[in-house]
């Protein structure tokens, strides 16, 4: 018997919770996006009425604002989206352990032992739906299919507020006609690749040759051809059995050009900080520190080193990103943009070898200071505590911007 699996896709979900609190805004043209003036200016997200002005996520703002000049501009919470997207798993766990989450507002449920009790996986999609439209008030489409690829693809199928059934049956018909970028995975270099061998559908793609695809795409290619004849199988993972982050990192574009050695401590102090408080939340610690540079002119360095032993301490990941910026940059040459990415992840709980070359004292003392202020911001905000130097920059980094 097939396996019942649906993907659920939240509808425009940044905007549709900001328009939660702000209902005045629900039938005009709504983005949420970046600070124009310090230039993050990209659209986050969008409502309906923004869309069909053509406002597209991920272009800037001067383009939407040319294509809709009354679109409103809304900044983004994203420690209320993080809020939200805890409470529409719980409903998804209501209905089986099975939950997958595979962003912050899409999840994959595995509903196939829980068809005795509340119905098929289309009833149980339509159940879903209607309680998160009266609980949250929020909608999201639903893919309700025998694997995962199928119902990821049903979600797509129609939106907004949705259900779409993706069968054994069914998908030749519904799907093999879709132009070849409507495949999940197939970006925008695969799709002109294919195209350039004549393979513009996905029905074409399921009916080459598996050894062609292998050919021109490697394993990519063959995966999708597994998929697009509907032969993928991936399990879906239990939600407290999720894989564990491959790297957590941060980056800001600034307001204006880092300039000189005050700048630049000020930017990766920030950075730092955020890393390694996102890395304890999570009871990681990570063995490495990346460092990518953007220049005004879009020109970018990435370089990487490792830490002496496992860290999520601010203060370690911030010396070694200093040291990495500057063995690797001139400190007067300018930067518009500073990543900080924590790789080479472990679990808290991990044993660690002590060094002899290192104050242990100093380091306990250190650790102790980041967790009082860990406590601190979850008792009284994200901006009760912080480090003297980001007080007053002009760089365009908030003193502790909203997670």
């Amino acid at each position: 018997m097939d396996r019942s699996i649906l993907h659920c896709d939240m509808n425009n979900f940044y905007a549709s919770v900001e328009l939660l609190e702000r209902p005045d805004l629900r039938d005009r043209p709504v983005a949420v996006c970046g600070d124009p003036k310090s230039r993050h200016g990209i659209i986050l997200a969008k409502n309906g009425p923004a869309k069909a002005r053509g406002v597209k996520t991920a272009e800037t703002i001067w383009q939407a604002m040319k294509k809709c000049p009354d679109l409103v501009l809304l900044p983004p919470h994203h420690a209320r989206y993080g809020e939200y997207s805890r409470r529409i798993n719980e409903i998804y766990l209501c209905y089986t352990d099975q939950v997958e989450p595979f962003s912050i507002d899409e999840s994959f449920l595995d509903v196939t032992a829980s068809r005795s009790l509340f119905g098929s996986g289309p009833e149980i999609a339509e159940e879903i739906r209607a309680r998160i439209r009266a609980e949250l008030g929020l909608t999201l489409s639903i893919g309700a299919s025998y694997n995962k690829f199928f119902a990821k693809m049903g979600s797509e199928y129609k939106k907004p507020d949705a259900v779409t059934v993706i069968s054994r049956e069914n998908f030749r018909e519904l799907l093999w006609p879709l132009p070849i970028e409507e495949l999940f995975g197939a970006g925008r270099a695969t799709a002109k690749k294919l195209r350039s061998h004549g393979i513009t559908s996905i029905g074409a793609l399921a009916e080459s040759e598996r050894g062609l695809l292998r050919t021109l795409l490697g394993k990519q290619g063959e995966r999708l051809w597994v998929c697009a004849n509907g032969m993928e199988d991936s399990p879906v993972l239990r939600y407290d059995e999720r894989e564990d982050a491959k790297s957590i990192g941060n980056g800001i574009t600034f307001r204006r050009d880092l300039l000189g050695e005050r700048d630049v401590r000020i930017a990766l102090r920030s950075l730092s900080d955020t890393v390694a408080s996102r890395l304890r939340r999570q009871g990681l610690r990570c063995a490495a520190v990346k460092l990518d540079i953007k220049d005004p002119y879009f020109r970018s360095i990435s370089r990487q080193c490792s830490l002496e032993t496992p860290s999520d301490l601010s203060d370690e990941i911030f010396r070694r990103a200093f040291s990495l910026l500057s063995e690797h940059w001139d400190l007067q040459a300018p930067i518009r943009l500073l990543t900080v990415t924590a790789i080479q992840l472990t679990r808290s709980g991990t044993e660690e070898q002590l060094s002899l070359f290192r104050d242990e004292a100093a380091r306990a003392k250190t650790e102790q200071v980041e967790r009082t202020m860990d406590r601190i911001r979850s008792r009284y905000g994200s901006n009760a505590v912080n480090y003297a130097s980001l007080l007053g920059n002009d760089l365009g980094i908030r003193i502790r911007e909203e997670e």
